[in-house]
């Protein structure tokens, strides 16, 4: 295939828009990896050639001596729904070599809503600011269907590719209303069901990849008419998911689901309906394979249900983080909180500063929030360990780099509680602090990454802003794989990790991308294996103009990534973006193909 002649070889004399020379080329097929020359021509890679190229006339010839070329990586789930539309080119992801990203992961999407109630949506699960997604949407949004919600993303000037979900919540509180849809005692009527399901068949004919839904109970409604509810998804009746299930299955397309992780039974339920055996499977993705540091055991248990559930006829995958699941926050204002009921309490306050300031320093919810924070047991995913939550800003400096629990001992024996809920009083959000959730042990994470039941994405980029980074989730397993092979300890070769960060996910989710063969798309990431160091780990902070300046955390490691292509197009050039990056379109919106074949009814 390598030196196959196609229309525009060099050997007929047509110029090539780019050639990549002498980089070591992975086509995202898990093949043995090889030294080659690749000439980019309309976009598509025109060949890939054992023999030098002639650069007649090539206006960009980038010489990859050293450097591995490889497809663009894709970020299977984030939260860029609102941020694609104020800046499309997407520079934080697209720096780290990511060349597709998904929309409309955990049962949200900006498709049906109206902006107010995709405020109430996005603005505290996602901690998205809640005024921006409003003002957004408000300002922005002309589509009312899936095929013209593709339309408006395609005229923004994109820098990597779009591929989206649609909402389950979206659908639901655009067609019952955000009240109604989030009541236990209120069930859609059939006229209501009827259109949610003609939402996701219009969906699923535009191109969407499939649905995702959300039975999680600690994620809560923003704003102030259905504040502190849980997703409207999580009150979905039995009837309204089998019957958007069945459209999914019939089609081919995938569920993105979130179990609730308080009841095994609703992870167990999802996983199973997965199963074929008379019908089409159901492509079922569940949130999220990770080794939890409060329930270590459930490490064994996510590589053994994918296997088991898959040799009973299913195409069931995890989706899973491959770095440590590192967190910050700013005072009492992360996500874990809402796990359990005083965290809760505090965050429904997260508007009224004085309010919570009392209810903080309140004797009786202290009471209630140490009672919580000493349930050790039960499925939970914050571990409760105020021993194990460092603080890394205070106006208090003689608390910088203790731990909650230890400034509990030099304060004469505190409880951790009361010496952070002291500190949170005292300071408010001028606290940040960092603890790691999950993704601890590198064993369990070498595991993980490579079983086949287990996707690797989940990083949440364009959401958490404060909380979180994992922009180069990709390029930090890279790291850890190249390490692995230099210490002659591997656990997967290189090709395979890309595979899994490429080819390997485009292919379930049936998309044009992840591949750099002849004729694929011309998404290609030029990394420096040589700076795949210790930088990657490093914390950085960056203002968002479009959201007032708000530092979020990023990451920075300009030396690992030397070129980002998409579409042919340079978009980054030694980990910096290029000026063609959000200004001309390059990335497109990646529409899933449908399947060999239909199937024509399901049970």
């Amino acid at each position: 295939m390598t030196n196959r002649p196609v229309p525009g070889d060099p050997r007929d004399g047509t110029r090539f828009d780019v050639i990549i020379r002498n980089g070591r080329w992975f086509d995202g097929t898990g093949a043995t990896s090889a030294i080659r020359n690749l000439g980019i021509r309309g976009g598509r890679v025109a060949v890939v050639s054992i023999d030098p190229l002639d650069e007649t006339g090539c206006p960009q010839v980038l010489d990859a001596s050293g450097k591995w070329v490889m497809p663009g990586m894709l970020d299977i789930h984030t939260h860029y729904d609102v941020e694609v539309l104020l800046s499309p080119g997407l520079p934080e992801s697209v720096r780290h070599g990511v060349t597709s990203v998904f929309l409309g992961s955990c049962s949200l999407s900006a498709v049906h809503a109206d902006p107010s109630d995709a405020g109430d949506l996005f603005g505290r699960v996602e901690a998205i600011p809640r005024r921006h997604v409003v003002d957004t949407l408000t300002q922005s949004k002309t589509w009312t269907s899936a095929h013209e919600y593709i339309e408006a993303i395609e005229a923004l000037p994109l820098g990597p590719n779009v591929s989206s979900f649609l909402g389950h919540s979206d659908i639901r509180s655009a067609r019952m209303g955000l009240d109604r849809a989030t009541r236990k005692e209120v069930a859609p009527t059939q006229a209501e069901l009827d259109a949610m399901a003609a939402m996701l068949e219009e969906a699923l004919d535009a191109g969407f990849v499939g649905l995702s839904t959300q039975e999680l109970l600690f994620d809560k409604l923003d704003g102030d008419l259905c504040r502190s509810r849980t997703l409207p998804s999580t009150y979905a009746t039995r009837k309204e998911r089998r019957r958007l299930g069945a459209i999914l299955r019939r089609r081919g397309r995938a569920l993105q689901a979130g179990p609730d992780v308080a009841r095994p039974q609703s992870m167990v339920a999802l996983a199973l309906s997965s199963v074929g055996l008379f019908r089409r499977p159901l492509k079922v993705s569940l949130l999220s394979a990770a080794d939890v540091k409060a329930t270590p055991a459930a490490a064994h248990l996510f590589p053994a249900m994918a296997k088991a559930i898959n040799a009973l006829g299913g195409d069931f995958r995890w989706q899973h983080l491959p770095v440590p699941f590192e967190v910050y926050a700013d005072g009492i204002d992360l996500p874990v909180f809402e796990e359990f009921g005083s965290g809760a309490e505090a965050l429904h306050l997260s508007n009224q500063i004085e309010e919570r300031r009392a209810l903080l320093a309140d004797v009786d919810y202290r009471r209630r929030f140490r009672a919580d924070y000493d349930k050790k047991y039960g499925p939970r995913v914050w571990h409760r360990d105020f021993f194990d939550a460092e603080i890394v800003e205070c106006p208090d400096t003689s608390v910088i780099g203790k731990t909650f629990g230890q400034v509990g001992v030099d304060r004469g024996g505190v409880h951790p509680v009361d010496a952070f809920l002291d500190l949170v009083v005292e300071h408010g959000t001028k606290v940040r602090w960092r603890t790691t959730i999950s993704n601890h042990r590198p064993a369990v994470l070498d595991r993980f990454a490579a079983d086949p039941g287990i996707q690797l994405g989940f990083s949440d980029a364009g959401a958490h802003l404060r909380n979180m980074a994992f922009y180069n989730f990709g390029l930090r397993l890279l790291r850890r794989v190249q390490d692995a092979e230099r210490a002659g300890t591997p656990f997967m070769s290189v090709e395979r990790a890309v595979h899994r960060l490429t080819g390997e996910l485009a292919d379930w989710y049936r998309l044009d991308a992840g591949h750099l063969r002849i004729g694929d798309r011309a998404d290609v990431v030029v990394i420096d294996p040589a700076h795949l160091d210790a930088t990657l780990d490093a914390y950085a902070e960056c203002p968002v103009p479009e959201y007032d300046g708000l530092s979020r955390m990023v990451n920075r490691n300009e030396d690992a990534v030397s070129a980002v292509f998409v579409g042919g197009e340079c978009v980054v050039r030694d980990g910096v973006p290029t000026p063609v990056l959000g200004v001309r379109r390059t990335g497109t919106f990646l529409r899933a193909s449908p399947p060999d074949r239909m199937w024509d009814s399901v049970t």
